[in-house]
């Protein structure tokens, strides 16, 4: 059991029960006792199954499958634990569906990851954690401090390990808008960026990749993107490369978030594998013969252990401490990822 200020009670709404599980299989804590009952209606409640007096409480709960449903029982559980008298919540957002809606970027529309911020903080929220937001600035919609994880190190560190990275390997962007995010992976395995030019007619989750800017003929390609719905510009971009000459084509996701529509697409796709992270759980994917999932649950364990014991975030960066987190992301975790039961 861990022992730094206290011991660590991490608590799971519906969506997070197995990613907090093995949060807590990191730090060796125990799942603390809850429950939600869903009404025929559609109503939902939920209990905390014993006292958190003045302690600090972690809430577990991604908002990616079922949005609405999901971040209204966020909120209900932020109640709950700030009415049975809790010295502080902290919430963790693995996966947070509405960082699309992050600007007004057309006429008469809501900044919808605006006013989930506001919805979050009025119930009573004092500490916010995401991993690899859709557009970084979401941070800044809040007053109550963020904490904003990136899945890179884990996803880098694991493309490294398959043995793919050499002089030939070249890391595409499937948009400009991603271009920051691709350049620091092409950073961390020394290899030089493409980037696609992508362009999206409508609110469907398809766009269309019309051109891929940089040299890729001949060369192998690692597409990088933080999720992925519907599968569509990662194929179309997997596609295009493949009209330009390229070699062999792998895919890295902060997110998976595929249909099985989506996955059956990929499997037909040029694609030799897609690393991603089990922010979301999607049990569809777990032996789909080309994705490779890894857990970012000891990364966010790490991310909780620090603020309980009060230390700086940037030590959750140091080298010795993110070995010990990979280790468990490609070993125990994925042994956890795929228990039979």
């Amino acid at each position: 059991m861990y022992s730094g200020a206290g011991i660590i009670r991490i608590y799971a709404g519906q969506s997070g029960r197995p990613f907090a599980e093995r949060m807590c299989a990191y730090l060796g804590a125990q799942l603390g006792e809850s429950q939600t009952i869903q009404f025929s209606e559609g109503n939902t409640f939920v209990r905390v199954g014993e006292s958190i007096r003045d302690k600090d409480v972690y809430l577990v709960q991604p908002i990616a499958r079922h949005p609405n449903d999901e971040f209204m029982e966020l909120l209900f559980w932020i109640d709950a634990f700030k009415r049975s008298s809790a010295n502080s919540v902290t919430v963790i957002i693995p996966y947070f569906s509405y960082a699309k809606g992050d600007k007004k970027d057309e006429p008469r529309v809501s900044i919808r990851a605006r006013v989930c911020a506001d919805c979050i903080e009025a119930a009573g929220a004092d500490r916010i954690i995401f991993m690899d937001l859709h557009a970084a600035q979401i941070q800044g919609f809040f007053k109550k401090p963020v904490d904003h994880l990136i899945a890179q190190p884990l996803l880098a560190e694991y493309i490294r390990r398959s043995g793919i990275v050499d002089e030939n390997l070249v890391v595409v962007s499937p948009d400009a808008g991603s271009a920051k995010r691709a350049h620091t992976f092409a950073k961390a395995l020394g290899c030089p960026v493409a980037i696609g030019d992508k362009t999206r007619y409508d609110h469907s989750e398809n766009a269309k990749v019309l051109d891929i800017i940089g040299e890729v003929k001949d060369k192998n390609c690692l597409v990088v993107d933080d999720f992925s719905i519907s599968g569509g510009t990662m194929i179309d971009v997997a596609r295009g490369l493949k009209e330009k000459g390229a070699r062999n084509i792998y895919g890295a996701l902060s997110h998976n978030c595929m249909s099985e529509k989506a996955l059956q697409r990929l499997d037909e796709s040029p694609y030799e594998f897609v690393v991603t992270t089990d922010t979301v759980e999607c049990p569809e994917a777990k032996n789909h013969p080309k994705i490779r999932i890894i857990s970012a649950a000891p990364m966010f364990a790490q991310a909780v252990k620090i603020i309980h014991d009060r230390a700086p975030m940037s030590t959750l960066f140091d080298q010795r401490i993110s070995k010990r987190m990979l280790d468990m992301s490609f070993t125990q975790q994925l042994n956890l990822l795929y228990d039979p039961e």
